[in-house]
């Protein structure tokens, strides 16, 4: 039986170990001054691209088709959606101009600003892009209008309002009435809310065109704002965003006015992620470290020992990052979970060393041999352990997950630095401040019989029960994996209550939102029409639109329509010098005059009249209260009246005639066009994306957009961590093989690991938790903690006699090393970002299982094979 004496390179452990013992004064020297440098250096250079689609290999096909679309249409990526609501239509237009107006002029903040409403060309031709029977409608309405139109066009206040409703309820002429009834009820609920004092505008869009005002797309405005981002920071869009809503509050459009004014888009979304990940981290790290401190000190049961693990952990850490620093130059949305793997992982090495230590010491041997028995008894231990989880972080290296492929070289090197660290500094710290016998609490190394024995006798005895039944949960958990699935939606691992989140969700049935729509690059505009015609004819396709689609369709019946509509119009809307503005007493006789005739309403004209009469008498006779009136009910006419008059004017629209900042987004400068298609379904769910996509890659497989990165993003990380297991499994199982010269031991310590695999995955279907970007990195910490316990487990037991290993600290420094890990977790489980919760409670999980496999099934197969019985154990 080869015992740990016999293992080459534990001679060399000990002498490094005992060098570090006597140099321990310089070596804390060194340690303090690099780390001073380093945390002075990573500080000063640190940065963060949180750019997501830098975290995948640019050579992936489906990276080059949308680097190939952002080339031909730069305008259109990483956008911001701001949405303008207000009481009405009108004062939602008025609102979303004063807005660009204002953000306009901040070029160094905006590379560009997309509102086509303001443009006059939508102002002359806005008609045409009516459908025939809706443009028929609105004609119909303004020609029972005349009348109404005509009375307010030369007195647009308060006074003329009532004059004009005075004369419509007094001669009751029926077309007339049929044009005054709906303004009747409309007018009463606008005067209501001045009533309440609350803001109110009546919207004489929806007066002319039918709109109802409950719909929130009429009353609802949208501005494309494409912002200049700063990726050194870990809040791109943080400066733009300010800009739009100190913009906003400047023009007082606030909710006091009836205004809301709300951002999403993805820069938002990815800055209001990071705000969530940051605000929540405080909480989260302080009870990770009130759990660790807390496990440390009841598992080493000594001051001095905590410190020093602390401090060998905190140089670790100043060290890896600053490796990140200087080898990748920024983390991303990935890599930085490096720290959450290095201290747990770190901390494992300085509890097994501490321990080790500890137990020599209760044991009577004094400091130089204390030291000596840990790097003899651990260090061989901890080195194969770093090695092997280096090797499954560095396995990621090859695959086209950049993300994780730097996240694995960052921490492959930090297992070694830890190892470099524990194994140098931990001991001068040791030395520096030594336990004694006397000092040392009775117990916590070789800690008796015990619970642990009492596990290890069970164990022991039941050994073939205890296999059987993990073979029986490896079958049963084996059985759930056809279930287990992937969540490749970026959205649902964003904090739904994030104001661009929750706009996104709010606004997810506008049908003016594009979510999930896809996009087609074509060499011309003639490509684009053949391709769209195709796409259009699937099943799976609400419409595929070109540039083209933006020239309204049916122009010589609509042109004859407005050209009708010009004819009966045109006279009333001529321009005529308005009559002076009412005076105060004016506007209360013409409000009282009004009162009085309503009482008289009858037939289609009772109901609205009625209304208005209870809602007049709510009214405070005070000279403010009615200028307020005539503002809420008159301000937005004159506005409107003009853009009718301007549209009465449209001509022939043709491809060259649409706004260039409109045709430019689906026809590029070079002869490039896009074909953009909507999907039949909301595609919230990975397949109903899979079977869209699928679907137009039979028309067009170079289809882009955000159905098709979102699943070829989730096939490359899924793709990847296969490609990374198996290259980690292969090297892992290699290394165990050479160096423990035992394929039985070697299967052992895997066994254990794969269990507590396949147990993970059916947790996640039990549990209804999928896999998804943030909690895949379980993996490789599942992979690197869970070997390292099962190598602890095997050479610890190949040094002791039968029987004792739970009476060794080993046992124990797995037990206490886990749950430091499992305490971190669980904080990060009570994160309110729902992709580091998900993170957190399966890591926790998985690392509950591993622990569990290696204490309990570890020792039955040891026991059922023999090797628990390895002799008497060496001298120390």
């Amino acid at each position: 039986m080869t015992t740990i004496e016999q293992l080459p390179g534990r001679a060399l452990l000990v002498r490094w170990v005992d060098f570090a013992r006597k140099l321990a004064l310089p070596w804390l020297l060194i340690a303090v001054i690099a780390g001073t440098a380093g945390l002075t250096y990573t500080l000063n250079n640190l940065s963060i691209n949180t750019s997501t689609s830098d975290m995948l290999s640019e050579e992936l096909l489906f990276r080059r088709n949308e680097t190939a679309l952002q080339d031909a249409f730069p305008q259109l990526s990483n956008t911001l959606s701001i949405i303008v609501e207000a009481e009405s239509a009108e004062l939602a237009e008025d609102a979303a101009e004063q807005l660009v107006a204002a953000l306009a002029s901040r070029d160094q903040l905006f590379r560009s600003l997309f509102y086509p409403e303001m443009d006059p060309f939508f102002r002359q031709n806005g008609l045409l892009y009516l459908d025939v029977e809706a443009l028929q409608d609105l004609s119909d309405r303004l020609a029972e209008a005349q009348p109404m139109l005509a009375s307010l066009n030369e007195d647009p206040s308060l006074r003329g309002l009532a004059a004009m409703l005075r004369l419509a309820i007094e001669e009751a002429e029926a077309e007339t009435a049929a044009a005054v009834a709906p303004a009747l009820d409309k007018i009463a609920a606008v005067v209501e809310r001045v009533a309440e004092g609350r803001p109110a505008r009546l919207s004489w869009r929806a007066l002319m065109t039918g709109e109802d005002k409950a719909d929130p797309e009429s009353r609802r405005r949208f501005i494309v704002a494409q912002p200049v981002l700063d990726y050194a920071s870990l809040e791109p869009a943080a400066k733009p965003i300010q800009a739009i809503k100190d913009a906003a509050q400047r023009l007082d459009l606030t909710e006091d006015r009836g205004i809301t004014v709300r951002i999403t888009g993805l820069p938002a979304m990815r800055d209001d992620e990071l705000r969530s990940l940051r605000d929540g981290m405080g909480l989260v790290g302080l009870l990770s470290t009130v759990f660790v401190l807390s496990l440390l000190a009841i598992g080493l049961r000594s001051v001095r020992l905590v410190v020093a693990t602390l401090l060998t952990l905190v140089l670790g850490l100043i060290l890896t990052g600053t490796f990140a620093t200087l080898v990748i130059g920024a983390f991303n949305l990935i890599s930085v979970a490096f720290a959450v793997l290095f201290l747990g992982l770190s901390v494992d090495f300085g509890i097994h060393f501490c321990l080790r230590y500890k137990e020599a010491i209760d044991g009577g041997d004094d400091h130089a041999g204390a030291l000596a028995v840990a790097a003899g008894g651990v260090g061989r231990a901890l080195t194969l352990s770093a090695v092997a989880a280096a090797i499954g972080f560095l396995s990621f290296l090859p695959t086209s997950y950049r993300g994780v492929s730097e996240l694995g070289l960052i921490s492959g090197a930090g297992m070694m630095i830890a190892l470099f660290a524990n194994l140098t500094l931990l001991p001068a710290l040791l030395s520096l401040m030594p336990l004694s016998a006397a000092a040392s609490s009775s117990g916590a190394g070789r800690a008796g019989p015990g619970l642990g024995q009492a596990v290890q006798d069970v164990v022991e005895r039941h050994g073939r029960a205890v296999i059987a039944a993990a073979a029986l949960l490896a079958v049963a958990a084996a059985a759930t994996l056809p279930f287990v699935s992937f969540d490749d939606d970026p959205l649902n691992l964003r904090d739904p209550d994030s104001e661009s989140v929750a706009t996104l969700l709010d606004l997810i049935d506008d049908s003016r939102v594009k979510l999930y729509n896809a996009s087609v690059l074509t060499d011309d505009l003639e490509s684009a029409e053949a391709l769209a015609d195709r796409l259009a004819a699937l099943p799976a396709v609400d419409y595929a639109i070109t540039a083209l689609d933006y020239v309204p369709g049916a122009q010589d019946d609509k042109l004859d329509i407005i050209d009708e509509m010009a004819f009966f119009l045109g006279p009333l809307l001529l321009p005529v010098e308005p009559l002076p503005a009412p005076s105060d007493a004016e506007r209360q006789r013409a409000v009282q005059d009004l009162r009085g005739i309503l009482d008289k309403a009858a037939g289609p004209l009772e109901a609205g009249a009625a209304r208005l009469a209870a809602a007049l008498d709510r009214l405070e006779p005070a000279p403010a209260v009615y200028a307020d009136l005539e503002q809420a009910l008159l301000a937005g006419l004159p506005k409107r009246l003009d853009f009718l008059t301007a549209s009465l004017e449209a001509e022939p629209v043709t491809l060259a005639d649409l706004p260039p900042a409109l045709r430019d987004r689906k026809l590029a400068p070079d002869g490039h066009a896009i074909v953009e298609v909507k999907p039949v379904e909301a595609l919230r769910d990975s397949q109903s994306r899979r079977d869209f996509v699928a679907a137009l890659r039979t028309v067009a497989p170079g289809v882009t957009g955000a159905p098709v990165s979102i699943m070829e993003a989730g096939q490359a990380v899924i793709g990847a961590f296969q490609e990374a297991a198996l290259y980690a499994f292969v090297l892992i199982v290699g290394l165990l093989l050479i160096v423990l010269r035992s394929l039985r031991d070697s299967a052992m310590i895997l066994a254990p690991l794969l269990l507590s695999a396949l147990l993970t995955g059916a947790v996640t279907v039990v549990l209804g938790v999928p896999f998804n970007f943030a909690n895949i990195i379980v993996l490789p910490l599942l992979l690197g903690l869970g070997v390292a316990f099962g190598i602890q487990i095997v050479l610890r037991q190949r040094s002791e006699a039968a029987g004792r290993l739970m009476q060794t600290s080993t046992p124990r420094a797995v037990v206490f090393s886990g749950l430091t890990t499992i305490g971190s977790f669980c904080a990060l489980a009570l994160s309110s970002h729902p992709g580091t919760a998900s993170m957190g409670l399966l890591l926790a999980v998985a690392i509950t299982l591993t622990m569990a496999c290696t204490l309990i099934v570890l020792p039955a197969l040891l026991a059922v094979t023999g090797r628990g019985d390895s002799g008497p154990p060496p001298a120390p």
